[in-house]
């Protein structure tokens, strides 16, 4: 069943939402320069900050502080793709830039709309997380290659900055584990001493496209641009969690073909449960311990661009909006909010397949 649309007018890209770290507020960045805070139980928008710039990123500090990503230049899109098996795909959209540009990171103060830059990259910036254990630390990458954090306590905020050998194309933070999306591998760095050289895991054949942590820190799922996803369990008594899923549902010609994996998002009250999104607006529902794919969600007016699940769990969110690679730019970003059937989750031990109701609300 198709989940319920929000009634809110979002004018670009949608580049990430976040559900907020307790109540069911959503965070929306999005390139029309907006960061916007939906009411989910209430259906209203709660607030909506304008920039003068494209916002490439966004999340919480907890309910009323929210941190973004964005850039203040004279732009162009600039389109990569990587070829495979003769086909070509799309690996992500950056900016070129034409004049003088900034790379900020910007602070905002959700009750109050007041806002500031926290500090600026000397390049690209497309991923921030915050840091619950590391009090009022900010993460961020992108691609300059640098891991940079930043103390809000701090007179000046940036308190680290250490090159991680590649351009970063998404990062997950949970608890002190930081995972880091570079080119084939994910790099798994310790917050407590970022200067420690990373462990890194070789995963995937082709580039990563995103990366999320299990939610009890113990393991990890990342995306390629050819439409696979991996799962990895850190912890050596659980190796059975260790996996490979196809997630492109559908066939051209009785061919496989290839789509990117846009997001993942794990779902923190079902062990294991986890959901992607890819390029060609396909969500599917996966469960690690049972190696089965659970569901298929409607397909999407458009690419599913990112997604997030309430801190409970029973809401999913679905960004549903072109991203720059091959979607359709007439149709205007939308989000769906899904409310998870149980029938939904209790399907890991049933066969592969078997489909169930997801409900739509608000």
């Amino acid at each position: 069943m198709e989940g319920k649309r929000l009634k809110i007018e979002i004018r670009d890209a949608i580049s990430k939402i976040r559900f907020a770290p307790k109540s069911n507020n959503l965070l929306i960045s999005s390139w029309d320069s907006n960061l916007r805070l939906y009411d989910v139980d209430t259906s209203k928008l709660r607030s909506e900050t304008p920039l003068e710039v494209g916002l490439l990123g966004c999340c919480f500090q907890d309910e009323s502080i929210a941190f973004s990503i964005d850039t203040d230049c004279c732009l162009r899109r600039k389109h990569h793709y990587v070829t495979i098996k003769g086909q070509m795909i799309w690996l992500r959209s950056c900016l070129g830039h034409l004049m003088y540009k900034t790379y900020a990171v910007t602070r905002h103060d959700l009750n109050s709309g007041i806002h500031e830059a926290v500090g600026n990259h000397d390049d690209l910036a497309n991923c921030v997380e915050y840091s619950e254990e590391l009090v009022s630390q900010a993460i961020t990458g992108g691609l300059n290659k640098r891991i940079t954090s930043w103390d809000m306590r701090m007179e000046k905020p940036m308190v680290y900055s250490g090159l991680v050998g590649g351009e970063i194309e998404s990062i997950s933070l949970r608890g002190y584990n930081l995972a880091v999306g570079i080119g084939t591998s994910v790099n798994l760095h310790d917050l407590r001493d970022l200067r420690k050289p990373p462990e890194i895991q070789s995963s995937m054949e082709y580039p990563v496209s995103c990366v999320d942590l299990f939610p009890n820190f113990k393991g990890y799922a990342v995306g390629s641009v050819d439409g696979h996803v991996a799962v990895k369990c850190l912890d050596s008594n659980a190796n059975e969690m260790s996996c490979m899923f196809r997630c492109p549902p559908k066939s051209r010609d009785g061919k496989r073909h290839l789509v990117a994996v846009n997001d993942i998002a794990f779902d923190p009250s079902h062990y294991g449960t986890f959901v992607t999104g890819d390029n060609e607006g396909y969500a599917l529902m996966w469960d690690a311990q049972s190696r089965k794919r659970l569901f298929q969600f409607v397909k999407y007016p458009n690419s599913v661009a990112s997604l997030s699940c309430n801190n409970n769990g029973p809401f999913l969110a679905v960004a549903s909006s072109y991203t720059y690679q091959e979607s359709n730019e007439k149709l205007p970003p939308q989000i769906f909010i899904h409310e998870m059937d149980e029938k939904v989750m209790d399907m890991g031990s049933m066969p592969r397949g078997t489909e169930a109701a997801v409900k739509g609300c608000y």
